[in-house]
């Protein structure tokens, strides 16, 4: 295992830039991103959907809030971070080691995801105490969880030593901006990540409740989304390709929606 390096670690900013599907681009986006105002990085040592070596190029030592993922074999192509014959506490170690060869240093390191729909399998808690013993080791400085169920989160803090510094979900407003598992991470001091809060709300982005909201606030229907996403507490990730767009995103910060408002958005949700 890689030994954690001197630099003083960072606390997660309110908004990640997302390293998701974009291959050969990703290097290009990301140094875009950082040029643009963001503070924070999330990827995945998961090549079939990620280029965790190149967002590494890009962040170039930087100081930032780097958070990269252990991904199972299931969800990963033939391109894979560890050896698939090792018992799972060698495949997180391993992963990991990479995603710091690639990244320099990682703060917070996900499971991507439980290997069941339902419930925690026993690799799960497997995996879970792995990564509890790299946080203890110094290796990274914090742990969590995504595409994680309301249960899933509330059974991975009961039988944890070290619980999730966060929980990271696609949020769906239909969902009630996925309220279920925020009411679990609001419990146990968990913080939320939402992604996809754009792409999976289009119809509810669309409403004209929204579009009133902001045109109130001469603001776009995304800031108003993201500035409602933050009021509530979450940390937004957003992967836009587009300079315009990540500045306007990283600006919805300053946006102060009243508690009528914040209704109706939540009340959109259904």
């Amino acid at each position: 295992m890689t030994v954690e390096d001197s630099r003083p670690r960072l606390s997660s900013p309110s908004f990640l830039y997302g390293t998701a599907w974009k291959e050969e681009r990703t290097e290009a986006l990301v140094e875009a991103a950082l040029e643009e105002g963001f503070r924070g990085v999330d990827t995945a040592n998961q090549r079939r959907h990620y280029y965790e070596a190149a967002v590494g190029k890009a962040i170039r030592d930087r100081s930032l809030f780097i958070q990269t993922k252990f991904t199972y074999i299931e969800s990963q192509d033939s391109r894979l971070p560890y050896d698939p014959s090792a018992d799972y506490p060698t495949q997180v170690r391993q992963s990991l080691d990479s995603s710091i060869q690639h990244l320099g240093h990682v703060d917070s390191y996900l499971l991507h995801g439980p290997r069941t729909r339902s419930d925690l399998s026993r690799i799960d808690r497997e995996v879970w105490r792995t990564m509890e013993d790299l946080q203890r080791e110094g290796c990274v400085q914090m742990i969590g969880v995504s595409n994680v169920t309301a249960d899933q989160l509330a059974e991975l803090c009961d039988l944890a030593s070290i619980k999730p510094a966060f929980a990271q979900n696609r949020c769906f407003a239909r969902m009630g901006w996925d309220r279920e598992v925020r009411k679990v991470c609001k419990r146990e001091g968990v913080v939320y990540q939402g992604f996809s809060l754009l792409t999976a709300n289009v119809d509810e982005m669309g409403s004209r409740e929204i579009r009133q909201i902001a045109a109130g606030h001469r603001a776009t229907v995304a800031q108003i989304v993201f500035a409602f996403a933050q009021r509530v507490g979450m940390i937004c990730l957003t992967g836009t390709t587009s300079r315009q767009h990540m500045r306007e995103d990283l600006a919805s910060s300053t946006i102060e929606l009243s508690e009528e408002e914040m209704e109706t958005i939540e009340r959109i949700s259904g």
